[in-house]
């Protein structure tokens, strides 16, 4: 009688496991699975004080985002099922923390891009939203000494917000 039960829980609990299904995204998207293709439209650089390699890195960082973290095809000529275009609007350094000597201990380099995204699958899904963020740096450096990689930081930042509200719906 016992070996029954044993049997019948054993048999019981392989159903449940094997019937049991659990779905796992690590970067966290909700697709459509209807969603083929994306398109990143060049981003030009509109803000009053204009890093030349700006426009590019972004544009390409973009793109790259959506090529590593979804299975989607890039359309490159052409507007794809998810489309992104816009342009950036701001790219500024203010002085933080200003001691009594009217000295600035620290610097923020702020960065802000448009993006106008349209989802032809599920149009609900659409913004025209800024996206901005930026990095403290050291006063006592020349900023021409640290963009290069403070930009790197930013546009990391403001590329997982842009994920996050086209294809996460967060």
């Amino acid at each position: 009688m016992n070996l029954i039960k044993v049997l019948f829980l054993s048999f019981c609990v392989a159903f449940v496991v094997t019937a049991c299904k659990v779905s796992y995204s690590f970067t966290g998207g909700t697709l459509s699975t209807d969603v083929k293709t994306f398109s990143v439209q060049f981003f030009p650089n509109r803000a009053p004080l204009v890093n030349p390699n700006l426009s590019n890195q972004f544009t390409e960082a973009l793109k790259e985002k959506f090529r590593g973290q979804t299975s989607l095809d890039e359309i490159v000529d052409g507007e794809g099922q998810l489309n992104f275009e816009g342009e950036i609007t701001g790219y500024r350094t203010q002085a933080l923390d200003v001691t009594a000597d009217d000295i600035s201990a620290t610097n923020r380099l702020t960065v802000t891009v448009k993006v106008r995204f349209t989802n032809e699958i599920e149009p609900d899904n659409d913004f025209d939203k800024s996206f901005s963020a930026f990095r403290d740096f050291d006063s006592t450096k020349q900023l021409s000494d640290v963009e290069e990689g403070l930009v790197v930081e930013i546009l990391e930042d403001i590329i997982d917000d842009i994920y996050n509200e086209a294809v996460v719906n967060w």
